[in-house]
């Protein structure tokens, strides 16, 4: 049985989706999670790795405890930013 605190946990998430569609329907998934949760969206795989690396607009991003990253970027395919 997981305690009241573990329930509890903050998670920070990064998601990198150019689809308003999918965005929404991301977060309405997380809403059903016991755990608060921050989602960091993110258009492109270039956002994703400044906030990653804490670069421009990104300087005091969180780190992520998970990245939801869509493979069919716009530019570049989402699997070469996933190599980075």
């Amino acid at each position: 049985m997981v305690g009241a605190e573990e329930s509890q946990k903050h998670i920070e998430i990064l998601l990198v989706e150019d689809n308003p569609a999918d965005v929404r329907l991301i977060a309405e998934t997380f809403k059903d999670f016991k755990s608060r949760n921050n989602i960091n969206l993110v258009k492109d795989g270039t956002e994703a790795i400044d906030f990653l690396k804490k670069r421009g607009k990104f300087h005091s991003a969180p780190r992520p405890d998970l990245i939801i990253l869509d493979l069919n970027l716009p530019k570049k395919k989402g699997l070469r930013y996933l190599r980075k």
